[in-house]
């Protein structure tokens, strides 16, 4: 009894790289890129925030800045927004100088009620509730921030719908809500 077994010789045809696997290359393109960004980033802010340059802290800060990104390097940039990151990061950084304005304002604000003779009679503390037009995750919590660092209000609850409650010292520090930094946050996502 013989056995016959066949064996192709025949060059096989190279395979087309399908839509699979483009999709997948341009998905990881998609994600990895965010990461980067999160990792400059925090890169910047370390070495911004520490203020030490030598090997051994720029060393420390690119080992800690790799570990936070590896595990939460999704939490600045969630969500389908793949184009348009540089944009959105140059707009909200020409958001901060007018924010860190505000918190200089609102300082003055606070040290002229602490030292201001009928102090107690100034302070009225008070829940101001209001309905954002806010939509984008980021933007309600970069809004919510931007309230709690101003001196005199803190953001006391934020929903996903952009219900806010703001706990302001008084009445002039709860005025302006939600006021010209709602529009300003607006206009650095775009949001309309």
């Amino acid at each position: 009894m013989e056995v016959h077994t066949r064996i192709d010789t025949a060059p096989r045809p190279k395979r087309k790289a399908s839509a699979f696997g483009a999709s997948r290359s341009r998905r990881s393109s998609r994600e990895i890129f965010p990461r980067i960004l999160t990792f400059c980033i925090l890169f910047c802010l370390w070495l911004i925030l520490s203020g030490q340059y030598d090997v051994f802290h720029i060393t420390l800060g690119l080992i800690s800045c790799t570990i936070v990104t590896l595990f939460s390097g999704d939490f600045l940039f969630a969500g389908p927004r793949e184009t348009g990151l540089i944009r959105l990061g140059f707009r909200i950084a020409a958001y901060i100088p007018w924010l860190l304005y505000q918190i200089i304002l609102a300082n003055f604000h606070i040290l002229y009620l602490v030292f201001h003779p009928k102090m107690m009679e100034l302070i009225d503390p008070s829940i101001i509730r209001f309905q954002s037009s806010l939509r984008d995750e980021l933007s309600l919590v970069l809004f919510a921030n931007s309230i709690t660092l101003t001196p005199g209000t803190i953001t006391v609850y934020v929903s996903v719908d952009g219900d806010f409650q703001v706990h302001s010292i008084d009445k002039k520090s709860g005025e302006p809500l939600p006021g010209e930094m709602e529009t300003r946050i607006i206009k650095a996502f775009k949001e309309d």
